[in-house]
């Protein structure tokens, strides 16, 4: 019952992929989306990230799940307009979705339609954007039940506060009201059929009520950003926020200030923060410029752009998202008794069993 789109001929299951890629594709089957042998999967992958998918579909086998493969290049031109009907329409019949793809610029809205898909239909739906070997190797090997219990230990402290401080040594400096009207979510790792994540997983994340200060990106940045400028240790990029707004940005990289200001002006609330969320995979120990790993480090990041209000409540849309991850925070939550603080110099101060 197993099929696959071919791609140059040859069956996804054919495609040869490293041996150390077998135990992230494991996580992700198994422990991940936990999926079961009754169940049908959509798997859609791309030529760049088709080994890594070819280790997913021999786990999937493995199961002995039905399922159906699809190659974007094999069924649609690059950059997608808009995701192919004939994989929505699998998308339709599935319990579950694995989207392990090298995007393109000008892709956000195909993914859009495919997670409004997800949404919808409460599928399970792993997010493996850029996928790599790299991320199969570490990010993807990391104890998704351990991330898990400590996502669920920020959650819990962080639904209490009524705001978030954050500080690096860099000259990060910011200030996140809380809005008790926007839900705070939790991507561990452990997919539900509430909340769709990325993996790997491991972050816990609201749209803000309004965020100010300064925000020194000397990690990276997401979209297409982050292939293209990698790691910005060397040349940071410094953002302004003033009541929820990117009101300056700079660098010693003009390019890369020139081109993330023209993506956080795409349209009205592309420079508006939709995200605040804090990295819990432990298991990540560095940054490698990869935003789909990157993010879950532990810290701070931000996203500008749409808030993901199917999920967070909040009320606003935005036709972009780009991620920026800073290294090293400090961070502190607070209400009306106080402040206490979760992380000192980026290790967590939460200690889970």
């Amino acid at each position: 019952m197993n099929s696959t789109v071919a791609v140059d001929g040859h069956a996804l299951r054919e495609v040869p992929f490293p041996a150390e890629y077998s135990a992230g594709a494991r996580n992700a089957a198994t422990t991940c989306l936990r999926i079961q042998p009754e169940e049908k999967v959509t798997l859609i992958t791309d030529r760049s990230c088709i080994a890594v998918a070819a280790s997913i579909a021999h786990e999937l086998d493995k199961i002995g799940c039905t399922w159906n493969g699809f190659v974007l290049e094999e069924v649609a031109l690059r950059p997608l307009d808009g995701m192919p009907k004939i994989i929505l329409e699998d998308m339709e019949s599935s319990q579950v979705s694995i989207f392990a793809v090298e995007v393109q610029q000008n892709e956000l809205r195909s993914r859009m339609e495919m997670t409004d898909v997800v949404n919808r239909r409460r599928m399970r739906h792993a997010h493996m954007v850029n996928i790599s070997g790299e991320i199969m190797v570490q990010g993807m090997r990391a104890d998704f039940t351990l991330v898990d219990k400590l996502s669920q230990a920020v959650l819990d402290k962080v639904r209490k506060a009524t705001y978030v401080r954050a500080t690096t040594d860099a000259g990060t400096d910011i200030h996140a009201e809380l809005s008790p009207d926007y839900r705070w979510f939790k991507t561990s790792g452990i997919i539900s059929p509430e909340k769709w994540g990325n993996l790997p997983g491991g972050e816990c994340f609201t749209a803000p009520g309004e965020v100010n200060g300064v925000f020194v990106v000397d990690g990276v940045v997401g979209d297409f950003l982050c292939a293209r400028y990698g790691i910005l240790r060397e040349t940071p990029l410094t953002i302004n926020i003033e009541a929820n707004r990117i009101t300056k940005v700079s660098s010693a990289n003009k390019d890369l200030e020139r081109d993330f200001w023209a993506y956080t002006h795409t349209d009205a609330n592309s420079d508006r923060v939709g995200e605040f969320a804090i990295g819990t995979n432990i298991g990540v120990e560095r940054v490698i410029g990869n935003i789909l790993q990157d993010e879950k480090f532990p810290g701070v990041h931000i996203a500008f752009g749409d808030p993901y209000g199917a999920h967070t409540g909040a009320p606003w849309k935005s036709s972009t998202h780009i991620d920026v991850v800073g290294l090293g925070f400090n961070i502190w939550l607070g209400d009306a008794d106080g402040e206490e603080q979760i992380m000192r110099d980026g290790e967590f101060l939460i200690e889970v069993e």
